[in-house]
């Protein structure tokens, strides 16, 4: 027994014995470069992301323009305001992602697209510059460090890193939206799948629509 403590001790010593001992140190060993397997599960999320909001926004189509501005529970205060801010902040990052220096000139105007007919184009237009700009990720451009422009300082943060806080910002708000058009007229759509293979069939018509097939989200 003895012997085979020893022998468990001297193995996680050796498993640990080149990881980092101090915070700066840890901070550096996370850093380390996604691997590769990942760089397909960004432009997947790039394309699920521009599906749920085309499925979403086809819904809020529905809505008169009284229950798009009418105000709900939420962290913004309507289905208009939500969409818009989830419209801005794309714009701010997907800026940045092609190295520009938007900055908060984004939101200068926090409804940009007052009605559904204008939100949808403008939300397409942005999603179709994210997953562009996914689908010309290497290692290398997962691993480059943006340039966030904020008024008053320059966010620095690795690309992959940008992406997955832009996904869950998109992911967060667009939830919201959502819950929101339980209390309307339009039922809200199904969006908590992640493009199973069992409901290829139901997203074939809006994969049409987009321009897409199943191929062309997985590399097939």
């Amino acid at each position: 027994m003895v012997k085979l403590l020893n022998l468990t001790h001297a193995t996680l010593d050796e498993s640990i014995r080149d990881r980092p001992k101090s915070p700066r140190e840890w901070w550096r060993y996370r850093e380390d470069p996604m691997p590769a397997s990942h760089l397909q599960t960004l432009r997947a999320m790039a394309y699920n992301n521009a599906w749920a909001n085309h499925r979403l926004l086809a819904a809020c189509a529905r809505l008169t323009q009284v229950e798009f501005e009418a105000p709900r529970t939420g962290f913004f205060p309507s289905i208009q305001a939500t969409l818009n801010h989830i419209l801005i902040i794309d714009r701010f990052y997907v800026d940045a992602l092609e190295g520009g220096t938007l900055g908060p000139a984004a939101w200068a105007d926090l409804v940009p697209c007052p009605t559904v007919s204008e939100l949808r184009p403008a939300q397409a237009a942005v999603d179709r510059r994210l997953i562009a700009w996914c689908e010309a990720l290497d290692e290398a451009a997962a691993n480059r460090i943006i340039h966030v422009h904020r008024g008053t300082r320059v966010q620095k943060e690795r690309a992959d890193r940008l992406l997955l806080h832009l996904f869950q910002h998109q992911i967060h708000h667009r939830g919201q939206a959502h819950a929101m058009l339980s209390g309307t007229s339009a039922p809200p759509p199904q969006l908590d799948e992640f493009f199973s293979v069992a409901e290829a069939p139901l997203r074939a018509v809006e994969f049409n629509e987009l321009g897409w097939t199943e191929a062309t989200v997985w590399r097939e």
